[in-house]
């Protein structure tokens, strides 16, 4: 995924425009919970999108290209899994909880030590 498909692009900054907006709507309104859950979940309308445009770009790639992504999704998912369930266990000690919004940079920093990690290596 050299080169970012304009796809993703639209989708990230309708994802950025629906979150802020979203988020402004729901600071001091006083709605009920139908209307505050669809507001919340407005984002992930152009998230799915967003995730879309990642499978079609996987798609375009070559075989090698494919496996470097692959062996990288497999570093983030089983790091992932690894490091939020020993964290976990840590609050389970008195360890502060965290966000589930931490989950999602923590798999993309994998998926980024994986991607260069899988470059270096069929390089």
């Amino acid at each position: 995924m050299s080169r970012i498909a304009p796809s993703f692009i639209l989708s990230m900054l309708a994802y950025m425009v629906t979150l802020a907006v979203s988020l402004r709507l729901l600071n001091g309104n006083d709605w009920g919970q139908t209307m505050q859950i669809v507001v919340s979940m407005a984002p992930m309308v152009p998230a799915v999108l967003l995730c879309w445009s990642v499978v079609r770009a996987i798609r375009a790639l070559d075989e090698l290209q494919r496996r470097i992504q692959f062996e990288a999704f497999a570093l983030a998912f089983a790091g992932t899994a690894l490091l939020t369930f020993s964290y976990g266990f840590l609050e389970n000690a008195g360890m502060p909880r965290l966000s589930m919004f931490a989950v999602w940079p923590l798999m993309c920093a994998l998926w980024t030590l994986g991607l260069v990690i899988g470059r270096l290596r069929y390089k």
